[in-house]
């Protein structure tokens, strides 16, 4: 009897990466995590990315399990067709040919992707957007990033840079972005965005969910700063829609646990926002951190033909 078919997949940040071995049909058999330590440098960094993976294929193997592929997810700009991680201010990479190292350390097929569009990857196909043809994954959280996903399939750019949403012009004269412009969407409606903005208004730290419940619970301040923010979001949304014409819209990230009182108001102003272009379901993502893992091992899946995989 043939052993099952299992993916490596690791999706990288700054601080710590998941790791997990996943069937070709997503779900996922066994999962760990290990920290990153950007701070020791990107030498560091990919042996640590190599030692991991090639502890997870010989768990599988010892386990009876076939690894078949491996996946891995990074921040920053990834070049995924030549399989390099190009530059990355978290984990510290620059020009690094993640791709083909894995290949000679591990001898498995391996893909390389971007995590947030990853992240997308399996939010369409497994999660809020699954049975949709076309897909908006927004992840909100210190910065803003998306990824368009049709027909199962995320955009990739012609220089692995597509889906920049948080650098959408929302606010000319708005607070200056960290790339340098000022009024991106991502310097007025991200979590971090947000907590600046409050801090400013209020003289007082708190967080973007705090900022939310204060503003629900009637406080002024936090009121003007959350609705800012989401006026700010639906307008990029909106632009967002008039390019993409998509069906639905999963926002996750940090800012999407603020549940009802960010999709309730966000979904009225977006709404305010059509005119002939037909309104996008709004949908919260519905695989928590598991996603990144997730939209790993499926790319990884698609690079291979799994029928002609040779023991």
């Amino acid at each position: 009897m043939s052993r099952a078919h299992v993916v490596v997949a690791l999706d990288v940040g700054g601080t710590g990466m998941k790791c997990a071995l996943v069937r070709p049909d997503g779900s996922t058999l066994h999962t760990e995590r290990h920290p990153t330590d950007a701070g020791r440098g990107p030498d560091a960094v990919v042996d640590t990315i190599l030692e991991v993976a090639e502890g997870l294929a010989g768990k599988a193997r010892a386990d009876g399990l076939d690894p078949v592929a491996l996946g891995i997810a990074v921040p920053g700009v990834v070049d995924s067709a030549r399989g390099v991680a190009v530059w990355s201010a978290n984990a510290g990479f620059r020009d690094v040919p993640l791709r083909d190292l894995a290949v000679a350390r591990l001898g498995l097929p391996t893909a390389l992707g971007h995590d947030v569009r990853v992240g997308g990857l399996a939010e369409a196909r497994l999660g809020a957007g699954r049975g949709t043809g076309h897909v908006l994954f927004v992840a909100i959280g210190t910065g803003i990033a998306a990824a368009h996903v049709v027909a199962g399939s995320a955009a990739v750019g012609a220089h692995g840079a597509a889906g920049e949403l948080g650098h959408i012009l929302v606010r000319p004269d708005g607070p200056r972005c960290g790339c340098g412009r000022p009024g991106c969407l991502e310097a007025v409606s991200s979590a971090a965005a947000i907590a600046r903005r409050y801090a400013e208004l209020a003289g007082a730290s708190a967080s973007a969910a705090e900022v939310a419940q204060r503003a629900a619970d009637g406080e002024p301040t936090a009121d003007r700063v959350w609705r800012e923010a989401i006026e700010g979001l639906a307008d990029g949304l909106a632009s967002a829609q008039a390019l993409f014409d998509v069906e639905r819209v999963v926002i996750g990230g940090g800012l999407a646990q603020a549940g009802p009182l960010l999709f309730e108001p966000l979904r009225a102003a977006l709404r305010e926002r059509m005119t002939f272009h037909r309104e996008p379901a709004l949908a919260a993502a519905a695989l928590g951190d598991e996603a990144g893992c997730l939209g790993a091992a499926l790319l990884a899946l698609d690079a291979i033909d799994l029928d002609n995989w040779r023991h």
